[in-house]
This record gives structure tokens, C-alpha cells and sequence, in this order.
């Protein structure tokens, strides 16, 4: 598949450098330029007709919420990302109310970066068929869109059933839709991908992995304990 060209707007140069090397670590993605604010980032996606937007919303001269709104206004084909510290209800409403693939909340880890990459990825393969759709397709697309990843509806998860007691299946689905849009990661890894506590990640990593779901490799450093990484199947 051709690189998804990327083009990032964000006033902070520390973040922008950040998110830059984020981007680029993921394979298929190429930042091919950067904004600082959002008046210059409409010209440059106009100019550069980039696939994907990286963009901030507290921005100088003009915010993320107004460039949303142009974007949509001057029918830009652009997808956007957002990268926000912004949590209030009101801010995230206007915001998925304009259409974004995805809201990440400062701070993040590159796993997360990595899983909304690899989803958008995704979605543009399915995107680009010029056939018909069946609705378990399109349920699928609609899903990537809200930066979720399905599990292969025709392969169930032999722990459907009978989870132990404490346990959660949406946790569990969020575990196990992590390490599908991963190359492996730690329990510790996987907590912060997902928003969940290191223990219980833990916990439900092993399980996974008794359930012969996922497969477990011990990885050596130089120093300090050895980590057990997981991967799916």
C-alpha cells in the first residue's frame, strides 16, 4: 500500500517533534509537513493534500475547532486525528460532532499512537474496494471510524464463555483488540493503551494466554528483570 501522507498542526515545536517521530515509526505513515497553528495548517493541507490530519486543538491565531469547522466548510478530503488535552464534555461533543477518526488526550504513549495509526490503515484499505458492501462490512468501517478495532466476527474467542469471576468482556475485548493492532507489547504497555491498571492487565493477559488466545515471550534487557511480552494469534 502507497504511505499515508500525514500532515501535522501543533504551536508546541517540543510536541510536534514528538508526534513526528511517533508517526513515522509506524510503518506505511510519512509526516510530509507540519503547521503551527491552524490558519497556516488549512493552506498546507490545501498545498500538500495530505490523507490524514495530526492536529491540536488549543492553537494560537486559530484553534482546532475552527479548523475542523473550515475543513468541513471548504469540503477538504482530509481525515483528521485529534490530540488534545481537552476533556470537557462540551469540547469533545463539537469535536465528534465535526467528524474526527479518532480524539487522543494528552499525554499518550506511542502504543496508542500506534493502535489509531494501524486502525486508520485499516480503514483505508477497506475504503479503497469499489465493490458492494455487505452490512457486516460496513459495521466494520463504522467502527474503525470511531477508532475501535473489531474481532473477526467468523473467529470467537474460545473464553466467550464462562469468564472467571471479576472478569469483564469489554475489558477483555479491549485487551485483545490492543495486542491485535500491536507488534507485542508488556502488561504495562497494554495498561496504558487501554486506560486500565497494570494489575489488571496483568491478570487478564494471563488468562488470555491459559485460553491459548494470545502467545507469551519473555524479552531480556541489559538490566533489571526480565518482561513478558504478549501478542495475538
Amino acid at each position: 500500500m502507497a504511505q499515508i501522507k500525514v500532515l501535522l498542526i501543533e504551536d508546541d515545536p517540543m510536541v510536534r517533534e514528538v508526534n513526528r517521530q511517533f508517526i513515522e515509526k509506524v510503518e506505511h505513515f510519512q509526516v510530509i509537513g507540519q503547521a503551527p497553528n491552524g490558519l497556516e495548517g488549512i493552506t498546507r493541507i490545501r498545498h500538500l493534500k495530505p490523507d490524514l490530519v495530526f492536529m491540536d486543538i488549543f492553537m494560537p491565531e486559530q484553534d482546532g475547532i475552527t479548523s475542523l469547522r473550515k475543513i468541513r466548510e471548504l469540503d477538504l478530503p482530509v481525515d483528521v486525528i485529534t490530540v488534545t488535552a481537552a476533556n470537557d464534555m462540551e469540547t469533545v461533543k463539537q469535536i465528534l460532532h465535526l467528524g474526527v477518526f479518532d480524539y487522543i488526550m494528552k499525554p499518550f504513549s506511542f502504543e496508542r499512537v500506534k493502535g489509531t495509526l494501524d486502525n486508520y490503515l485499516r480503514f483505508k484499505k477497506q475504503t479503497q474496494t469499489e465493490r458492494e458492501l455487505t452490512q457486516g462490512e460496513l459495521d466494520q468501517l463504522f467502527h474503525y471510524r470511531d477508532g475501535q478495532t473489531m474481532l473477526d466476527q467468523s473467529v470467537p474467542l474460545k473464553s466467550e464463555k464462562n469468564l472467571p469471576k471479576g472478569f469483564n468482556r469489554t475489558t477483555l475485548e479491549k485487551v485483545v483488540h490492543f495486542l491485535q493492532s500491536v507488534d507485542g507489547a508488556s502488561a504495562e504497555e497494554v495498561a496504558s493503551g487501554i486506560g486500565i491498571a497494570r494489575v489488571t492487565a496483568r491478570r487478564y493477559l494471563d488468562y488470555l494466554e491459559k485460553q491459548e488466545e494470545i502467545t507469551m515471550d519473555v524479552h531480556y534487557g541489559g538490566i533489571g528483570r526480565p518482561i513478558n511480552y504478549y501478542f495475538s494469534k
